[in-house]
């Protein structure tokens, strides 16, 4: 619209003609809206509120008399407040390049003041409390013409040809430099270490590499040897079985012959033995009877007790039997010859006692027969 001024966010508008403004300034500030401005009456002009940059490049003397070129960078711009705005108006509105100008001169003054108050080594190391002071000693000034200072920034100190602040960092450049050998040699060690102990390793992988290829080339020769012998201990262990088995058979026959030994000869014998014990026992009591026949002279007492004790003497007899062992042939029919055996031998017995009772009447007895003699039980042995 005709007439209607509106600034940029970042400038402030100034009005001249017509009323006076804040604080008798020759000119209206308005910022961050439009106004109508009458043409030809009022006249209208903009004053930039953005931020600026001043750079000093000032050779300083520090308090130990050495000569120091400061380089440093200042950020400032002009203040938001009306204030601040119509003193800067008055001053930089007609050249506003000015502003850089004047606060480069300003800071560079105030470097020379401070730096003059410190040591190198100040400055050197504390360079943030250098930007400190040179700020706060500024701040006031530059409020005066409506600036305010966002940074300083020290960029470089140069001391020149003089060499003082290189001989002061000498110390630190050889505690450096000792360090950089001495973690360079650490570095050697450690690189020296771990290649010798990758060799160790691969010595000792070698060394397992050898110990299992022994291990196996032993297994595949214990394999190879065992094929090998396979057979021929397949063969031993055959002959060893078949020793076996004819030592067994061996053992049976040799049982089975000690068998035929005791039925043909030791039972037999003990048959024998047996028998000849029965037929003295039988003796001894015929001749027991025959003496006490002769005392009493009793025939008929003496027949019957022949009698009565004809089946005590078979019986005795028969029991010597028992235990032997007489094996029989003819089954029924040799059982039956061996009982009639017996009762024969016993009326052998009997008759024999009449005989000699006869003789006893007429004559003196005669001594008994010897055993073995006349009658006697047939003996019946099988094979």
């Amino acid at each position: 619209m005709f007439g209607y001024r509106v600034p940029a966010p970042d400038q402030a508008m100034l009005i001249s003609g017509g009323r006076r403004g804040q604080g008798g300034a020759p000119f209206r500030v308005v910022t961050g809206h439009g106004k109508f401005v009458l043409p030809v009456l009022r006249k209208t002009r903009f004053l930039t509120l953005s931020m600026c940059e001043a750079e000093v490049a000032e050779t300083c003397v520090t308090k130990q008399g050495i000569a120091l070129t400061v380089r440093a960078v200042i950020a400032f711009k002009v203040g938001n407040d009306t204030e601040s705005i119509v003193n800067a108006g008055q001053r930089f509105l007609s050249d506003q390049d000015q502003m850089a100008v004047l606060t480069g001169r300003i800071f560079a003054g105030h470097l020379r003041s401070i730096i003059g108050s410190m040591t190198v080594e100040e400055i050197v190391t504390e360079r943030q409390k250098l930007a400190t002071e040179v700020l706060e000693t500024s701040k006031t000034e530059m409020a005066k013409i409506g600036l305010i200072v966002d940074s300083l920034q020290i960029q470089s100190i140069d001391d020149g040809e003089t060499g003082y602040i290189e001989s002061m960092s000498a110390p630190y450049k050889a505690a450096i430099q000792r360090q950089a050998q001495i973690a360079w040699a650490k570095a050697n060690q450690e690189s020296a270490e771990a290649q010798q102990e990758a060799t160790r390793n691969q010595a000792e992988y070698q060394r397992k590499t050898e110990v299992v290829q022994a291990q196996y080339n032993a297994e595949v020769d214990r394999a190879q040897a065992q094929a090998s012998q396979a057979g021929p201990l397949a063969q031993a262990h055959a002959q060893q079985e078949v020793l076996a088995a004819q030592t067994e058979l061996a053992q049976r026959q040799a049982e089975l012959r000690q068998q035929q030994l005791v039925a043909e000869v030791v039972k037999p014998a003990e048959a024998e033995a047996e028998r000849i014990r029965v037929l003295a026992t039988a003796e001894a009591n015929r001749m027991k009877i025959q003496a006490e026949a002769a005392a009493s002279h009793d025939r008929v007492a003496l027949e019957r007790m022949l009698i009565e004790q004809l089946p005590q003497i078979v019986k005795e007899a028969a029991s010597g039997l028992a235990g032997a062992n007489v094996n029989v042939l003819n089954g029924a029919d040799g059982l039956g010859e061996i009982a009639a055996g017996l009762v024969g031998q016993g009326l052998t017995i009997l008759d024999s006692v009449r005989r000699n009772l006869g003789n006893a009447e007429g004559a003196q007895p005669q001594p008994p027969r010897a055993a073995g003699t006349g009658n006697e039980v047939e003996r019946y042995d099988v094979k």
